[in-house]
């Protein structure tokens, strides 16, 4: 079905699906044999482009936000930094290997162990008192 019939279906305009397709939300354009320039979308390829909408609807979120998250998703650097800051930020919680070695030395804290290259607190040298 050409761009017009599949706005139709899903109650968007033509110029909502072509910034859609800007953005990265519709499938890969597969080379097809007498299309001319025209994009044509199958039943299978506009059912992809509703879920996107109807993810966009029920979390109240723009286009441009969905697109955001599919690249967090499939870039791991994005996915790295977005969860450093969501840590920095307290909306994601420490990874259990921080948490674990936060626990760790916790403990060691408390039986009077320092974790290996620490000096616990007042263990420090100071200097000697001068007698003068």
């Amino acid at each position: 079905m050409r761009i017009t019939e599949a706005s139709i279906r899903l109650g968007i305009s033509p110029r909502m699906l072509r910034y859609r397709e800007t953005l990265g939300l519709l499938p890969a354009v597969r080379a097809r044999s007498g299309t001319g320039r025209h994009r044509q979308f199958t039943a299978a390829e506009v059912d992809a482009v509703a879920l996107g909408v109807a993810i966009e609807q029920r979390y109240d979120i723009s286009p441009a936000a969905l697109a955001f998250g599919l690249r967090v998703l499939a870039d791991p650097a994005a996915r790295a930094q977005v969860a450093e800051f969501g840590r920095r930020i307290g909306r994601i919680r420490p990874l259990p290997a921080m948490a674990m070695d936060f626990e760790k030395e916790r403990a060691l804290r408390m039986l009077g162990n320092p974790a290996p290259g620490r000096t616990p607190p007042g263990s420090r040298t100071r200097p000697a008192a001068c007698n003068g």
